[in-house]
């Protein structure tokens, strides 16, 4: 089904609870889901029969920092249909959460802990919901626009040479080495030739 045919059976289905939907422009159609309709949503896309989206292929968050949003992205596929759609869901980014869709995707349980982890937004009803990728007590979520690192994680380090540093130190090294002056060659005149000496001629007895 196209992307526009299953936006239109989707607002059919849900109202106002999906809108915006998006084609021109970009590679991948998508729509929007008003956040507090979004587990109704997603029962929707999986259970309705023309659609079947049975796989949550990826979901993954991003952080518009400057509209204070929040936006969890969900890829969907159904291998019935052959068919692929994204959804787009935004919350505040002060008060990020969301409803957890382990229950009607099993694969949401990793990936919602992933966005967990590096983002901070918090999925409601999941059931192991904790880091998957930094340590249990790390301090803040790296994916966060304004997150910054403290400088270190128990007595370890975070601190890492900038690559450009190097770069540029090598471009300096190479740069003296071009402008040091050859070392002058010796004119010191060559030996004069001598003759080898003839070896004694043999004498009869």
């Amino acid at each position: 089904m196209e992307a526009q045919k299953i936006f239109e059976l989707m607002a059919q289905k849900c109202g106002d609870a999906v809108f915006g939907f998006t084609a021109e422009g970009t590679k991948d159609p998508y729509f929007k889901v008003k956040p507090e309709r979004w587990l109704e949503v997603a029962r929707l896309l999986r259970d309705t029969p023309e659609l079947d989206f049975d796989f949550l292929n990826v979901l993954t968050g991003v952080d518009w920092i400057k509209q204070n949003v929040m936006q969890v992205v969900y890829h969907f596929y159904s291998y019935r249909h052959r068919h692929l759609f994204i959804a787009k869901v935004e919350v505040d980014r002060q008060q990020a959460e969301l409803d957890s869709v382990e229950p009607v995707w099993k694969a949401a349980n990793w990936l919602e802990r992933e966005v967990y982890d590096l983002f901070g937004i918090r999925f409601n009803g999941h059931t192991d919901l904790r880091r998957i990728l930094m340590p249990d007590d790390w301090v803040g979520h790296p994916l966060r626009k304004d997150y910054s690192e403290a400088g270190g994680y128990r007595d370890i380090s975070n601190v890492r040479d900038n690559p450009l540093d190097l770069y540029l130190s090598m471009d300096r090294q190479l740069k003296a080495q071009q402008a040091a002056p050859e070392p002058a060659a010796s004119h010191a005149p060559p030996a004069e030739h001598q003759p080898a000496e003839k070896p004694p001629a043999k004498t009869g007895a």
